[in-house]
């Protein structure tokens, strides 16, 4: 179980992860950037301590991203992403749930989405990927429905907006 300190430096850089992957639209959950190593000589060991939890996460969410869209090595990157203890990331629940959907896992990826919508419900690549889980179980009008939330996020011209709307009109598949 976390600490109180430990959840809450996680929904901070929870927040700072997703607020310019939302507002760039990015493509796919985004890749965190690497925390500062350096520390001023009056830094706390406590907060050099949470500076290095986070380096540390964001190597193994960088490793683990690669390793799902660059290898395609869905398993694997599932596996690193739970090793990380951050299931309640919206970036993070977004990819595993991206992962168990390109491995089939049907169930597996709607929970998986349902929990990154749980901890940011305007993550908008989020709706886009749940969108796409819905046009491949057949369900077209709640993936225009998702489109639709996409778009008051983020408009018409985010990518998270434009990868749906390809879905849906069957030019492209994620």
């Amino acid at each position: 179980m976390k600490s109180p300190l430990a959840a809450a430096a996680a929904l901070v850089f929870a927040a700072a992860l997703i607020a310019p992957a939302a507002a760039a639209g990015v493509e796919a959950p985004s890749q965190p950037d690497q925390g500062s190593s350096s520390g001023s000589a009056t830094q706390s060991k406590k907060t050099k301590n949470k500076g290095s939890a986070t380096e540390d996460f964001v190597r193994g969410y960088r490793a683990a991203y690669a390793t799902i869209y660059d290898k395609g090595d869905y398993a694997g990157g599932i596996a690193a992403l739970r090793a990380l203890d951050h299931d309640d990331n919206a970036d993070v629940a977004t990819l595993i749930g991206y992962a168990s959907r390109k491995l089939g896992r049907y169930d597996d990826a709607k929970l998986w989405y349902e929990r990154a919508l749980a901890a940011d419900p305007n993550h908008a690549v989020t709706w886009s990927y749940y969108g796409m889980w819905h046009a491949e179980q057949g369900n077209v009008l709640k993936a225009k429905d998702d489109l639709e939330k996409v778009r008051l996020i983020c408009g018409t011209d985010c990518r998270a907006y434009k990868m749906l709307k390809d879905a849906i009109d069957g030019t492209v598949v994620y």
